[in-house]
């Protein structure tokens, strides 16, 4: 059975919009009250998934997320229907509004964690979604993430599903940005790598200063646990604080993984000997290949201003492949120290031989870059012909998700556009028709009042 890890992409919501929501990030920071393109954004991502698919990856897409999110508002006290409730959250608290339409579950990096059936006790694939507590735009996410991934992975005989962890910040669970898996072929048992900002539970723990620590070590281990994952193919590192306190506030800021191979910059975690040495020590049957990138080479700021590990780092040629290809962002090649580094990478012929770079400026603007729009999930040939929904990518879903794109997204969102109450009926028209392009059933539950 051949076993491949496929990339599943987050479609761009039509509220894209800039409203600066996510403390600790510096380009959404930047971006706030800009002028965000929708349509822009969510072409640019498909753009992504078909060059992949292209490149002979498996390549599927999740849905967005319905926003506004009434049913937050309404929880949160506010009544009456769809336009009284915009029209008075908008008035009385700009922010809390702002966050309930927010199109940030387009970065699925974040949907949840994923541990495939050769690393698991029942020989079933794990799913958690995160909790995402760190921040309240997100936070809202998770009910409806979890409905997605078990529509689309629904047979329980292949796949297993769990609730988001205890909604504390002691269990801040930030999903895949923080989780790694190391194998030598997917199909292989691998060693699975959790990185986290802070032990919550323990006083005086070393953590950041000035920015969040959206991961906790107590949230990895209870994914682990729940995943029925084996310590021995597990290992635990601390994130570098001085990096999360420059804007790295995610593991996938600063490092990124494919097959043997882990791609980090020399400041990414505490303790980086020890880390190696047990990742060393715990892959199955191979030894780990490690490209660290040296300070004096490229800065910690060069890394969050290009998002160099923010890369997808594939293997279009094969199951864990050596020969990789990385997927970076434009901002690498515009960025001098990034690009020189780059050239003289894929020169020395190594572990990473090829570089593409692609457009996805609108993301980048809100501080995603290509490993944020994806989910990695390893399937069996099998197991992609017995998924619950149409969400492998080909050439007529390319086009129908195109065109899709282009009948319900407008051009332009400016600040005060999301205010616009026709704005959510635009949003339930778009999604009601794109749950019958991938046969998602009923997947939203639209309170319409």
């Amino acid at each position: 059975m051949t076993y491949y890890e496929v990339n599943f992409d987050g479609l761009v919501g039509p509220t894209h919009n800039f409203a600066g929501l996510s403390y600790g990030n510096i380009a959404s920071d930047k971006s706030a009250k800009g002028t965000s393109s929708p349509k822009g954004a969510a072409l640019q991502g498909l753009e992504k998934m078909k060059a992949l698919a292209d490149m002979g990856m498996k390549q599927g897409v999740l849905p967005p997320q319905e926003r506004p999110h009434l049913p937050t508002l309404r929880g949160l006290g506010y009544s009456g229907n769809e336009r009284d409730i915009i029209k008075k959250a908008a008035e009385d608290n700009p922010a809390l509004f702002a966050g309930t339409c927010s199109a940030s579950s387009m970065w699925v990096a974040n949907a949840g964690t994923v541990s495939p059936r050769p690393d698991t006790r029942d020989g079933k694939t794990h799913f958690t979604p995160a909790n995402l507590i760190s921040m309240f735009h997100r936070s809202i996410e998770h009910p409806t993430t979890g409905r997605t991934l078990q529509t689309i992975f629904a047979d329980d005989s292949r796949f297993a599903h769990h609730p988001a962890l205890h909604g504390s910040h002691h269990f801040g669970d930030e999903g895949a940005a923080n989780h790694t898996r190391f194998c030598n072929d997917y199909g292989d048992p691998g060693v699975e790598f959790f990185v986290y900002g802070v032990e919550a539970l323990r006083k005086g723990a070393p953590g950041p200063k000035k920015f969040p620590a959206r991961q906790t070590l107590e949230a990895c281990q209870a994914v682990a646990r729940l995943h029925g994952l084996s310590e021995d193919r597990v290992v635990y590192a601390q994130q570098n604080p001085d990096v999360i306190d420059q804007g790295v506030f995610h593991n996938d800021v600063i490092s990124v993984g494919n097959g043997r191979v882990l791609f980090h910059h020399e400041k990414a975690f505490l303790n980086t000997d020890t880390v190696k040495e047990e990742l060393n020590r715990k892959l199955p049957n191979g030894d780990m290949i490690f490209v660290e990138v040296p300070d004096n080479q490229v800065s910690v700021e060069d890394a969050v201003q290009s998002y160099l590990f923010n890369s997808q780092l594939i293997s279009p040629s094969g199951s864990g492949s050596n020969a990789m290809t990385l997927i970076a962002p434009f901002e690498c090649q515009e960025n001098p120290r990034v690009k020189k580094y780059l050239d003289d990478l894929v020169q020395q012929g190594g572990a990473i031989s090829n570089v593409e770079f692609f457009n996805l400026r609108q993301s980048m603007k809100n501080g995603g870059g290509p490993a944020c729009l994806r989910l990695r999930v390893v399937l069996s040939d099998d197991d992609l012909k017995n998924l619950g929904a149409r969400v492998l990518l080909d050439d007529a879903l390319y086009e129908d998700l195109k065109a899709w794109v282009s009948r319900h997204y407008r051009d332009e969102l400016a600040p005060d556009d999301i205010r616009d109450p026709a704005l959510l009926f635009e949003v339930r028209t778009a999604l009601e028709e794109l749950t019958d392009i991938l046969n998602l059933g009923k997947l939203y539950d639209f309170q319409r009042a």
